[in-house]
This record gives C-alpha cells, sequence and structure tokens, in this order.
C-alpha cells in the first residue's frame, strides 16, 4: 500500500473517530440535564454512535469498491441519496428496537410518522457524512489534477525547450571553415586569428549544453566573434557597432538568444544588400527591463519571416515565451525604406532554467 493511501486511511479513521465520538459526547451531555434522565439514554445514544460509525464505514467501502467517486454528479447524488436512506432505516430498526427492549422513551412515541421523521434525520445525519467525505475526496483529486498538470506542462516546455536549444548550434561554421580554408594561404596570421574564433564560438555551444543562462557580455563577446568571422566573408560589406551599457553587462540572458537575431539580421538584411551596411547592437536599462536593440540594414517582409521554417525570429519568440511567460517583450519592425529594427525587452532577475522549467 502506498504511503499517500496509509495517510488517507488514518486521516479517515481519526476523523471517523473523532466525529462519531462529538456526536455520542455532544448527546450524552445535552440529554443528562434534562429532567427525565436515565443512564439508559447514554447507552441508546452510544449505540447510535457507534452504529453511524459502523454503517458509514461499510459505506465508504461501497464507494471504493465501485468506484462511486468517478461517477457523474447526477448519477452520484441518486446513488447516494439512496444510500444514506437505506442506512437511515436500517439505523432507526435497531434503534427503535433496542430502545422498546429497554424501555428507553414511551413505546406511543415510536409510532409510523414519528418512526418515518426519526429516518429522515438519520438519513440526513449520513448526507451530511457524504457531503463531507465526497468534499474532501474531491478536493485531493482536484489537486492532485492540478499537480499533474503542472507537471505535464513542465515537461512539454522542457521539451520544447530543448528542442529548441537544439537548433541554436551556429549555421556559418562551414562558411566560416571556407573563408578560413581560402585565408590560410593568403594571410595565415588571419587564418590563425579564424580559427580561434571559430574554436571559442564551438566551445561556447557546447557550454550552453550545460548552463541556461550566461552574463550579457559573454554573450556580447561571442557575438564580436561571430562577425569577425562573418567579416572574413563578406570582407567591407559588413560593418557592426556594439554600445553595451556597463550596467547590463553582468545580467544574465538565455544564451544564443540575441546571436540568433544578429545572424537573422545578417542573412536577411546585409547579404541581400548590393553594398552591405553596418549592424548595431545597444543595450540599456528601462523599468527592470534589460532593452536590446538590433539594427541593420534592409527591409524585410515580417509576416513572411515570422512563418518561415528559419530559427530566427520562430525561435526567439518561443523561448521569451516559454522562458518568461507574457513578461518579456519582442518587436520587429522596418525603419523607414532602409532599416529593420529588433528589440528584445527582457525583465531582469527574472528566468527559468530551460532543462528545469517549472
Amino acid at each position: 500500500m502506498k504511503l499517500e493511501n496509509l495517510n488517507r486511511n488514518k486521516i479517515f479513521w481519526v476523523c471517523q473517530i473523532v466525529g462519531w465520538g462529538a456526536y455520542i459526547l455532544l448527546n450524552s451531555i445535552f440529554i443528562s440535564g434534562q429532567k427525565n434522565f436515565k443512564p439508559i439514554y447514554i447507552v441508546s445514544f452510544s449505540l447510535t454512535g457507534l452504529l453511524g460509525f459502523l454503517l458509514s464505514t461499510i459505506f465508504r467501502n461501497v464507494i471504493h469498491k465501485y468506484q462511486w467517486y468517478k461517477l457523474p454528479i447526477q448519477k452520484l447524488l441518486h446513488k447516494v441519496i439512496i444510500a444514506n436512506f437505506i442506512k437511515g432505516i436500517i439505523l432507526i430498526l435497531v434503534i427503535t428496537a433496542f430502545n422498546i427492549s429497554f424501555n428507553v422513551g414511551h413505546k406511543e412515541d415510536y409510532n409510523l410518522f414519528n418512526l418515518f421523521f426519526f429516518t429522515l434525520n438519520a438519513t440526513l445525519l449520513f448526507f451530511m457524512w457524504s457531503v463531507v467525505y465526497f468534499s474532501i475526496h474531491f478536493f485531493e483529486n482536484y489537486k492532485k489534477a492540478q499537480i499533474e498538470t503542472l507537471l505535464y506542462e513542465s515537461a512539454v516546455k522542457d521539451f520544447e525547450l530543448k528542442s529548441l536549444k537544439s537548433q541554436l548550434n551556429p549555421h556559418f561554421i562551414f562558411n566560416a571553415m571556407n573563408s578560413i580554408r581560402s585565408l590560410i594561404e593568403e594571410n595565415p596570421i588571419k587564418a590563425k586569428d579564424a580559427i580561434t574564433k571559430l574554436s571559442n564560438l564551438m566551445r561556447y555551444t557546447l557550454k550552453i549544453e550545460r548552463t541556461e543562462k550566461v552574463p550579457l557580455l559573454e554573450e556580447i563577446e561571442t557575438i564580436k566573434d561571430y562577425l569577425e568571422l562573418e567579416k572574413i566573408r563578406f570582407e567591407e560589406r559588413l560593418d557592426y557597432e556594439i554600445d553595451i551599457d556597463k550596467n547590463s553587462e553582468r545580467i544574465e540572458i538565455p544564451p544564443m538568444m540575441i546571436q540568433t537575431l544578429v545572424e537573422n539580421g545578417i542573412k536577411h538584411g546585409i547579404s541581400k544588400a548590393t553594398n552591405g551596411g553596418k549592424l548595431k547592437i545597444k543595450t540599456h536599462l528601462n523599468n527592470g527591463h534589460l532593452v536590446i536593440d538590433i539594427l541593420n540594414p534592409g527591409k524585410v517582409d515580417i509576416v513572411s519571416l515570422e512563418n518561415s521554417k528559419g530559427f530566427g525570429i520562430k525561435n526567439t519568440k518561443q523561448r521569451l515565451s516559454l522562458i518568461y511567460d507574457d513578461k518579456a517583450n519582442f518587436k520587429l519592425e522596418n525603419l523607414d525604406d532602409n532599416f529593420v529594427h529588433t528589440q528584445l525587452k527582457i525583465p531582469i532577475g527574472v528566468i527559468k532554467d530551460e532543462n528545469n522549467n517549472n
């Protein structure tokens, strides 16, 4: 038997003993103050409490045996009313037989009308017991269902985030290697430096498999390596400017999120411009949020880009939603006809672990 069931059984027996014991005690105290009090009255009420204890315990076994707690409320209510009425009849018949046998009260009190009235009272007593029992049971199941739902949602989010992170490996590696190969004979020193930068990038991608957040400055340093490698391919067609607020350098963010957007800006902006252009990255703090602005030349069809199979925009939105719920903001817009503005607005100090999303 599971520990949970043991605890439930313990709670049930404690409630049974305390509840029916209180019934016997309160009625005994009340009847002992009456003028025509006899000790046999206490015995009668004690027998009533013990029978109530026995019948409600049997009723509980019936509930579990036939799994009444799984029934719709209409069918359950119908069965509970009938079962409680039967228990009421049994209780009153036994107590009446005892009372008549031991001269408890007057025989004329036990006419059909009074017996029916007593039966209704007993039925109401058992019905109140049923309401309390099923309320506790349904409340426990509701909490259990909530927990299971939260665990399920957590597992789904965990799977989604792992899937998204698996898509974050840099797409430019093969292009970078081809660029480095062409540099080996032409400029060996520059080729060696490029290999170092590529190594840094690969080391960073391996690191993010084990860590779920990185300081902004560390992400920016990785982006610099990425941009320097892309400059080998694009040469003078690519320039960049990075302006980082000193107060934002140590703020932790999801890794590769900015880099993905920078890559997106180069792929859909600078690479398509005949003369290339300058990509700008700027950060600042605003009302408890880290604001990251990325500006690149070009013009994008925002709807097509968001619905594309590429990982940039869609991936970023999904990650923001899963990690920050609705506390973060993403914006992509065309400025005039010459520039694309991408903005991330991330709450400071609010981040969930991507591999332990609770």
